[in-house]
């Protein structure tokens, strides 16, 4: 997303999916795609990029959705790509961030470091937020 790598706690995220097929919605905000049928379910189908003002990336193949329940709050992100499930050693921890969009860091709880920065997003976080949830015009 925007460049950067992030990772999610495995305890946070309840599936991935491919990008499913979804009906649009009037009068929400862009950023919110529309919602899918998932096994019975509505699942509301948000851009995670286009909430934090990036650009999602124009390859659909490889895109995503980040299937989050916490609370009242069921809802799919599209995120640009999932590299599967990522080891760190608790040395590599670090809560002192690199620069990030102040849209995103509320949502940042650390890094780990590798070759490159993973960020360690919290979509529980993302869940409990209201403007996260004030999806209407």
């Amino acid at each position: 997303m925007g460049g950067r790598l992030f990772v999610a706690p495995m305890g946070e995220v309840g599936e991935i999916l491919h990008e499913p097929r979804y009906t649009q919605l009037p009068g929400v905000k862009n950023w919110v795609k529309g919602v899918a049928n998932v096994r019975g379910r509505l699942l509301p189908i948000m851009d995670l990029c286009g909430y934090f003002g990036l650009e999602l990336s124009p390859l659909r193949k490889q895109r995503r959705v980040l299937v989050v329940e916490h609370q009242d709050v069921f809802a799919g992100l599209t995120i640009d790509e999932v590299f599967g499930m990522q080891h760190f050693p608790v040395d590599a921890f670090s809560e002192q961030l690199p620069p990030v969009e102040a849209s995103i860091q509320p949502f940042i709880h650390g890094v780990f470091q590798r070759e490159q920065p993973w960020l360690v997003f919290s979509p529980h976080a993302l869940a409990s937020h209201q403007a996260f949830l004030d999806v209407a015009y």
